[in-house]
């Protein structure tokens, strides 16, 4: 059973959804255009043999809006706050799409909070994020459109639900993955006041901190072991991570689009267990 919850942390509040009562704890943590929702089908998978943890970013989901300070800095300390008040000591990140950078950080600047990084269809500024902004030579049109400030309220208010189907579809092997339900969860949070606020912030910090990233991966680095999951961009994660940390473990969950937890969660759900220990506490 999946309990929903909140946190007062680092100046904001979380909202976070948990499951399970055994095992080592695993944090989930979302993507664009996305929310803790995104795992609602790997929770169960997961909590028969793990504690399980998904959060809405600040600026995400039932989360606080966030303001204009908002960056992957930011979100990293939320992460640590949020751990340390969950208190089942340290934990292993899953961090997704859009979401790898505030792991990224978490891992590098707090260690002892974490003790494996799953990175799953993710990439990183300094280490490869850069082309996908490069739109003549096949980037993704909409991350300067959620950066820049206003737009997306201005472009997308009223028509959230359409985007998102337009988003989710077009990176999707099963497009039938991402139900109507599925998007009329995530249309319900960025249609709120502020429902962008997170996304724009976190895309903000993608365009500006790659020489930052670059430096935390020379000191103090990651440290903690790495697993890639690569999906429908094939093996861009494990070439980023790489990049990043050095020795990774790189899986591939072949005939999936870039939505795994919600295409294959059997299949995403079967690897991070195995990384994490399998049935082992």
């Amino acid at each position: 059973m999946i309990e929903h919850h909140e946190a007062q942390v680092n100046g904001t509040t979380l909202h976070y959804v948990r499951a399970g009562d055994s095992g080592s704890p695993i944090l989930l943590v979302h993507g664009f255009p996305e929310t803790w929702w995104a795992f609602h089908r790997l929770i169960p998978l997961l909590a028969a043999r793990r504690r399980v943890f998904a959060v809405d970013l600040r600026g995400f989901g039932d989360s606080a809006v966030a303001g204009a300070d908002f960056d992957a800095a930011v979100a990293a300390e939320d992460l640590h706050a949020l751990i340390e008040h969950l208190g089942v000591g340290a934990v292993h990140v899953l961090g997704q799409d859009l979401g790898g950078g505030a792991v990224f950080r978490l891992a590098a600047l707090h260690p002892r909070d974490v003790l494996g990084v799953i990175a799953v269809e993710t990439a990183l500024a300094g280490f490869g994020f850069e082309l996908l902004t490069d739109v003549a030579r096949g980037g993704a049109w909409h991350i300067g459109v959620v950066a820049a400030e206003g737009v997306p309220e201005l472009l997308l208010r009223g028509r959230e639900r359409e985007f998102l189907r337009y988003a989710f579809g077009g990176m999707a092997a099963a497009p039938e993955a991402i139900t109507e339900a599925d998007l009329a969860e995530f249309a319900r949070t960025y249609a709120r006041p502020g429902g962008w606020s997170g996304a724009a912030g976190l895309y903000r910090a993608a365009l500006r901190e790659g020489e930052e990233l670059r430096a935390l991966a020379e000191e103090p680095g990651v440290r903690v072991p790495v697993l890639a999951v690569g999906a429908g961009t094939g093996g861009f994660t494990a070439d980023t991570m790489t990049r990043a940390v050095g020795d990774v473990v790189d899986v591939r969950v072949d005939g999936v689009g870039h939505w795994v937890a919600l295409e294959a969660p059997e299949r995403l759900a079967e690897v991070v267990l195995g990384f994490t220990g399998g049935g082992e506490g």
